[in-house]
């Protein structure tokens, strides 16, 4: 299975804490990886839109579990 597939199913089972509390420090993991690519070319950028698209998978599926 590819990653995303592998992290869709994972965040499936996950509880509404358990989803604020990743997003959070995804959201943070975020800040950090930016902050370094601003003052060193990061090996891999890639891996900023990458968590990006994390986060709003996280976002969305914090969404569907609070209207439901």
């Amino acid at each position: 299975m590819s990653k995303k597939a592998d992290f869709v199913k994972s965040i499936h089972g996950m509880n509404e804490n358990d989803l604020k509390a990743r997003l959070e420090e995804d959201k943070q993991r975020l800040k950090k990886l930016e902050f370094a690519h601003t003052i060193s070319p990061l090996e891999n950028p890639m891996t900023i839109r990458g968590l990006r698209k994390d986060i709003a998978r996280l976002q969305t599926e914090l969404k569907i579990k609070q209207n439901s």
